[in-house]
């Protein structure tokens, strides 16, 4: 289990670690390293720091980062308000320490920031695919809806090796 971690917003001079992270946990050698790698799926980079910025200024949106005692870049993930939903987007932990806790604090601390919005659930996508991610997401109390959605095709983000579509999934959440 990884020890506590520090959970703030991003800001504007995150955005190089940040790009550098979920590219990290998500394509390329180095993502291999955890268990949520979409190297066998995609090409390319996950995303760009453009990309992030315009994420990082849209309205309702923010990253929440997580930081160890040290201060090293550990995770993130994309939040933002569609009331009554908060959408989830980009949960990434560095590769070498996935499966140890962080995720699923990142996941608390979305679900406390929810709450704070008066969100009353969580809605995310994730590659159909992709299994073993989806089996996470479901052991953390998310459903999928049975809705899908064509994946991207601004190959920007990636170029797919096959036809890939995305899973929506919802987690609500307790009142009170």
């Amino acid at each position: 289990m990884v020890p506590l971690l520090r959970i703030s917003f991003a800001v504007q001079a995150d955005i190089p670690a940040l790009a550098a992270l979920v590219n990290r946990a998500y394509r390329g050698e180095a993502s291999r390293q955890g268990w949520t790698t979409e190297a066998d799926l995609l090409d390319g980079q996950r995303t760009d720091e453009a990309d992030l910025q315009q994420h990082l200024t849209a309205p309702g949106a923010t990253f929440l980062l997580a930081h160890d005692a040290a201060g090293h870049l550990l995770g993130s993930v994309y939040l933002k308000n569609q009331h009554p939903d908060l959408y989830l987007g980009m949960l990434a932990v560095e590769p070498a320490r996935q499966a140890h806790g962080g995720g699923r604090q990142l996941l608390a601390a979305a679900e406390a920031h929810a709450r704070q919005l008066g969100c009353t659930s969580i809605l995310i996508s994730v590659i159909s695919v992709r299994r073993e991610l989806l089996a996470w997401y479901e052991r953390h109390g998310f459903q999928e809806t049975g809705e899908t959605t064509a994946f991207p095709t601004d190959t920007r983000f990636g170029i797919p090796h096959q036809k890939l579509e995305l899973s929506l999934l919802r987690k609500e959440l307790a009142v009170g």
